[in-house]
């Protein structure tokens, strides 16, 4: 049994039976929820590509014997599609949906055969394709949809960026080329129903959940640390069109409308210790505008995790990456809003399900 605060909320609801509802190519199976699941975990990040890892008791009666229960292929084999559901029926949501990749047998000393089955989502197809090619005079944006067709997927594309000359993709996945076009325009990447999004950070909010410790807010470890804080992040290229130095600098207002009132580590880091410059060197943009853009999410992505945490919650479906958890009961410098970076939801006999996520914001109370 389990308790999950609803969206909005950190009133537990009713308690409910927490075994997630497993599916196999669309089909509920329920054998899967009952005496065969050990333990199950769906984990997402916000670099993409979730992933499930699913642990089944391998033995029992099956056609008047007693035998492995899973090695005939017959219901879980390579290329199935695996769903899990977690949640109460009033709020139950699908929090994961791939393939098949992996099977993996465990034979203990002393207990019955397990196994545990691997499963990936679809951005799993764009990390087994490796290329290399060049994109002339394109957006970020049209690289998106440009990979997006090469797999039969829906781009929806919600970012900005600069118009790039050149663009290559050396000996690169495509998964590993489209995180690096989306980290240099402080974007994120996931895949839902066969549609490819690409969100800028700013602009992505999957929802809100309030969290409290001592109720749904089991446990909270969180740190501030300016070791990795800068004051201005510096990048230098030459424009070969205008013949002439590019040199940009992003700095405390790239992150002012994230601070939510509160002081950011780059001016502590300045009040407290003193100023730090940095300047990227290795990328050569070839416009200002590519330059900015870039230095622009090196600083945000910096600035975000001035506070970084790690909870565990009550099993909640609403709890993904892209949601804003409003936690209280942390004390006035931790109480807040952070966004959930990594969301892992696990069952096992022990606990039931629960929620680990992780989270970051770039800003203390003053």
């Amino acid at each position: 049994m389990s308790a999950t605060a609803t969206s909005g909320s950190t009133v537990p609801a009713a308690y409910y039976a927490s075994r997630p509802t497993i599916k196999i190519d669309g089909r509920e199976v329920a054998t899967l929820g009952e005496d065969v699941l050990i333990s199950l975990l769906v984990e997402e990040t916000r670099l993409g590509l979730s992933r499930c890892e699913m642990h089944l008791l391998n033995w029992g009666p099956k056609d008047g014997d007693v035998t492995f229960q899973f090695f005939d292929c017959a219901l879980l084999d390579f290329g199935k599609e695996l769903g899990v559901v977690f949640g109460p029926h009033s709020t139950a949501a699908q929090i994961f949906t791939g393939v098949i990749t992996a099977i993996e047998g465990h034979y203990p000393a002393q207990r019955a055969p397990e196994v545990t089955i691997l499963a990936e989502d679809r951005l799993q197809e764009l990390r087994m394709t490796r290329r290399t090619r060049t994109f002339e005079d394109v957006s970020d944006a049209d690289v998106f949809r440009r990979v997006a067709a090469d797999h039969a997927l829906t781009p929806q594309i919600d970012a900005d960026g600069p118009t790039h000359r050149v663009l290559v993709q050396v000996n690169q996945s495509d998964l590993a080329f489209l995180r690096e076009r989306a980290a240099a325009i402080d974007a994120e990447l996931w895949i839902a129903d066969g549609t490819l999004h690409v969100q800028t950070r700013g602009r992505r909010r999957g929802g809100g959940v309030e969290l409290a410790w001592g109720s749904t807010l089991l446990e909270f470890t969180v740190l501030a640390d300016l070791a990795h804080q800068r004051s201005t992040v510096k990048v230098s290229g030459w424009d070969v069109a205008a013949k002439q130095a590019i040199d940009v600098e992003a700095g405390d207002s790239a992150i002012s409308g994230e601070l939510n009132g509160g002081q950011s580590g780059s001016a502590l880091l300045a009040s407290a210790l003193d100023e730090r410059h940095e300047r990227i060197y290795g990328f050569m943009p070839r416009t200002t505008a590519e330059a900015r853009a870039y230095a622009e999410a090196a600083y945000r992505e910096r600035a975000r995790r001035f506070l970084r945490g790690v909870g565990i919650a009550d099993g909640n479906p609403a709890i993904r990456v892209g949601t804003r958890l409003k936690l209280s009961e942390l004390g006035p410098i931790f109480d807040g809003n952070y966004d959930v970076t990594v969301a892992r939801h696990s069952f096992d006999l022990q606990h039931g399900y629960r929620t680990t996520f992780e989270v970051e914001r770039p800003w203390i109370a003053s």
